[in-house]
């Protein structure tokens, strides 16, 4: 009877074991070559991205709203963008910290954490070998019922990060607004789709007009029709890539 049991419970632990993997193994990946090596992005959910790169775990917007955060790789650099809970989960940021793992933070943010980089809208730092510009997220069209912009000019942060010679933009939560006009070289672009606080389809391709990547991935979009951005984006010379990023 003691035997079974064991045999039952061991089975039980092997299932558990391969559920766990499966999970893990069922984010998409996709690689960049970049001068430095390959730059492979995992798309997490949401606003929530894992980025490899020359042996460095880069985490964007790690978030409970996205997944399940326990068990991944421990963190080298942790990006918030914004102070909303679909961007900044403290939760996650512990299941994946250890002492080693530098995080980098808007400053509203560290009313909550303390321990943050504090980046301000154009700041311009190297951190772990990374370049790294920050640079304003915020709404002009869209405002909450208040009447009050859903986000204000100053508090959330975009990043354009440098990986050798490519340059990411994760945009955080904004409209199309006029710095996009003058981010310089974007390779690789994370813009935010879908309303009430973030772009509309026609907002999405004029930031795409100013931005000229050659690679867009709409990123928290919810329920927006995707297929649409697509046919407007015909032959701008930017392709979209659309991964499970609702």
């Amino acid at each position: 009877m003691k035997l079974l049991k064991l045999l039952i419970f061991s089975a039980c632990v092997l299932a558990l074991c391969a559920g766990t993997a499966r999970a893990a193994s069922s984010f998409a990946t996709d690689t960049i070559n970049t001068s430095e090596g390959p730059l492979q992005i995992t798309f997490l959910g949401h606003a929530s991205l894992r980025m490899h790169f020359t042996g460095r775990y880069i985490y964007i917007d790690p978030s409970s709203v996205a997944t399940d955060f326990s068990g991944m790789p421990k963190a080298d650099v942790v990006f918030f963008t914004n102070q909303h809970k679909d961007h900044f989960d403290l939760k996650a940021l512990r299941e994946i910290s250890n002492r080693d793992t530098m995080v980098v933070i808007p400053e509203i943010c560290a009313l909550k954490y303390r321990e943050g980089l504090v980046m301000k809208n154009g700041d311009f730092k190297s951190i772990r070998g990374l370049n790294v510009r920050c640079v304003p997220a915020y709404n002009i069209v869209e405002l909450s019922p208040s009447g009050f912009p859903y986000n204000f000019k100053g508090i959330g942060n975009g990043y354009v990060i440098g990986f050798g010679d490519k340059n990411v933009y994760i945009a955080g939560d904004t409209e199309k607004i006029p710095e996009m006009d003058k981010l310089g070289r974007v390779d690789v672009a994370f813009l935010p789709i879908g309303l009430p606080d973030a772009m509309t389809l026609e907002m999405a391709v004029d930031a795409v007009k100013a931005i000229k990547p050659a690679i867009l991935y709409p990123y928290r979009y919810g329920d927006t029709d995707l297929a649409r951005l697509e046919e407007m984006l015909k032959g701008s010379g930017t392709e979209v890539r659309i991964r499970n990023m609702k």
